[in-house]
């Protein structure tokens, strides 16, 4: 076999969302964009906001020397100190330094780097389904296991879940909040419970429980939804985030990890990250995009612009029947599917060239993900096809 065993078979059954993408692509190319409703990927349509637009064009032109060169692997140390400032007026955590934060190659990266520093082998990462379905490869990257926790029925924390889940040899627990595919936002009473579990099972144990945030939706939130920071609740803790949706440029591949000042072993921690992202081969975070964000740290995309399309589709879903837990933020509905078998029903969608994930892809069977990070025509000419294909089954 000319590739790895391993590889081979993760192929077959890895990202829905990737398929859906590659669907849409072929559907698209054989009956035209218009008429193919590509609801599968998480890819803003929004364009970043001027002050950003105005932050690359400086950037580009400016031609002191040296700018583009190697540079340290955590990053530029004026835009970490900027990060740090920001962070501090955020969390009130007045420890925080340039020193505590690493420049990372979108939030993938900053994931890769902590788990590869944390694990060693099969020591395990906990997640909440539905999550974010690269967690598992990433975890597996670096020898990990993960061990899936259920969430409420309104994808709320199960602490019980939680605690039973826990053991000897359990390392970090990853939550993400605004939610890929939920759009559900934790509260901060709710992050609170989780930190003291933390705490008294890191306690029981004598080993640290390291809480792993990953928040590249935190400013996409609705209604006055509080997203609070993990920094302000738990010592242990590691925030990982990205600039890929707030301000709309996944293609720049531009995030950070912030280290709590107080996390355990919190030296050699940020040492192994640092170390991480050179053998991994990110080894720095772009140079050009590093020193546009240090300008835009208090910018980000408009919410209200993702807020009117989740009005507009969830009237309409709930109106022909669908079930929906309501998003806080983010840009994704996760419904419960009409049928069991929720693949056959996005294949029946599909008929309809109306393009959704199933849920099995987030670790949760009968849902499925709508993005409605689209275009508006794209939305309203969905409706049709999804109260078609709900009647049917009714």
């Amino acid at each position: 076999m000319p590739i790895s065993q391993k590889i081979s078979d993760t192929l077959k059954s890895s990202s829905w969302i990737r398929k859906m993408f590659e669907e849409g692509l072929r559907m698209k190319k054989e009956y035209g964009a218009k008429n193919v409703f590509d609801l599968s990927l998480g890819n803003p349509v929004i364009e970043p906001p001027e002050k950003v637009l105005q932050a690359i064009k400086l950037a580009a032109n400016d031609t002191t020397p040296g700018l583009h060169r190697y540079m340290p692997n955590a990053g530029l140390h004026d835009v970490r100190k900027e990060i740090a400032r920001s962070l501090t007026t955020e969390t009130n955590c007045t420890e925080l330094a340039a020193d505590h934060i690493v420049m990372v190659c979108g939030a993938a990266g900053g994931l890769n780097i902590t788990l590869k520093t944390l694990l060693d082998p099969n020591e395990e990462v906990i997640v909440f389904s539905p999550f974010f379905v690269e967690y598992l490869f990433y975890s597996e990257n670096h020898g990990g296991k993960t061990v899936v926790v259920p969430t409420n029925e309104d994808f709320s924390l199960n602490f019980n879940a939680l605690r039973g889940a826990i053991s000897p040899k359990t390392k970090a627990v990853i939550i993400n909040s605004p939610n890929n595919p939920t759009g559900v936002v934790y509260p901060r009473k709710m992050l609170e419970e989780l930190a003291s579990i933390l705490r008294e099972y890191s306690t029981g144990n004598n080993n640290p429980i390291y809480l792993i945030s990953d928040d590249p939706y935190k400013k996409i939130v609705f209604d006055g939804v509080e997203t609070p920071n993990i920094l302000e609740l738990y010592e242990n803790s590691i925030y990982i985030t990205s600039h890929s949706k707030d301000l709309a440029i996944p293609g720049e591949r531009i995030g950070y990890v912030a280290v709590h000042p107080k996390c355990a072993d919190v030296e050699n921690l940020i040492s192994g990250l640092i170390f991480c992202n050179r053998v991994l081969g990110f080894v720095n975070a772009p140079a050009l995009i590093q020193r546009v964000i240090k300008n835009v740290q208090n910018i980000s995309v408009d919410a209200e612009f993702y807020r009117k399309k989740r009005d507009f589709l969830y009237a309409e879903l709930i109106s022909i029947g669908y079930s929906i837990v309501k998003p806080q933020g983010a840009f994704y509905f996760f419904p419960k599917s009409p049928l069991k078998d929720e693949v056959l029903f996005t294949q029946k969608l599909a008929e309809k060239k109306i393009l959704v994930v199933p849920g099995r892809g987030f670790g949760s069977p009968g849902y499925f993900r709508i993005s409605y990070c689209v275009p508006d025509q794209i939305l309203e000419g969905s409706i049709s096809g999804f109260k078609q294909v709900f009647n049917a089954i009714k």
